[in-house]
């Protein structure tokens, strides 16, 4: 697989799972007899509606990606998915959530120096904003469980992999991690562009993809990308202090 297939493939994937997955979720929010209006709303606002969407959007990405494997006959070993979780895993996810922490402390300092307009405290849209008590359990999985196992699957997995068969092993790592940093700018969301998201997530798959070469699997970096969300998470929906 070419590199150029392997970027254009993973973009066709990333869109055509949003599109197809909202779609879905919203043909099953209009069977309730619902205004187009309100279906919207719940899908945008409600917990279980944003619970359902993300959870339609992750399927159908991974769910298209395996197909295309499939045609393709490329192995799920050869993407990292191989072998099963080792204790020696954990150690990695957390030695690497301290590499990472260190590391977006020093390059966020750097970044913001050459670019001052950067607003280190934009929060990122992530929706959930009613979400309390049990109503907590689909966001935790919507935000801790559901994106670092299929984002991995796709970025650290498919992307990188395809990247480094055909491309010095620095520009896969940063083509791959550039996308990555990209698609979290919430462009389109009709709010500012996330910079600092950008930035932080351009750190966090540099790691990541560290973890994927050390361990030879993808464990490791879901694990710490679940790590990473669940912290988020818990900022925000269980100690409130980052809001």
């Amino acid at each position: 697989m070419k590199a150029f297939e392997a970027v254009s493939v993973t973009f066709f994937i990333y869109f055509a799972g949003q599109f197809l997955g909202s779609a879905l979720a919203y043909g099953i929010a209009s069977l309730t007899g619902k205004s187009s209006e309100i279906s919207l709303d719940w899908l945008q606002k409600g917990v279980y509606g944003q619970f359902l969407n993300i959870l339609l959007i992750e399927i159908f990405t991974i769910g298209l990606l395996y197909i295309f494997m499939k045609r393709r006959t490329i192995s799920l070993k050869s993407i990292g998915l191989c072998s099963k979780p080792k204790w020696i895993d954990l150690a990695y996810v957390l030695t690497g959530y301290l590499v990472y922490f260190l590391l977006y402390i020093i390059i966020v300092s750097f970044v913001t120096k050459l670019f001052t307009n950067i607003d280190i405290d934009q929060q990122q849209q992530i929706g959930f904003d009613a979400a309390r008590g049990f109503n907590l359990v689909p966001v935790f999985i919507s935000l801790v469980i559901l994106p670092p196992i299929a984002e991995e699957i796709l970025m650290r997995g498919f992307l990188y992999t395809g990247l480094k068969q055909n491309l010095p092993k620095v520009a896969a790592v940063l083509i791959t991690s550039l996308i990555f940093a990209v698609a979290h700018l919430q462009a389109g969301s009709g709010a500012a562009l996330l910079w600092i998201a950008a930035v932080d997530t351009f750190v966090l798959s540099l790691v990541l993809i560290h973890l994927r070469d050390k361990t030879g699997n993808l464990w490791a970096p879901i694990g710490l990308h679940a790590l990473k969300n669940l912290i988020a998470f818990l900022s925000l929906f269980v100690f409130h202090i980052a809001k």
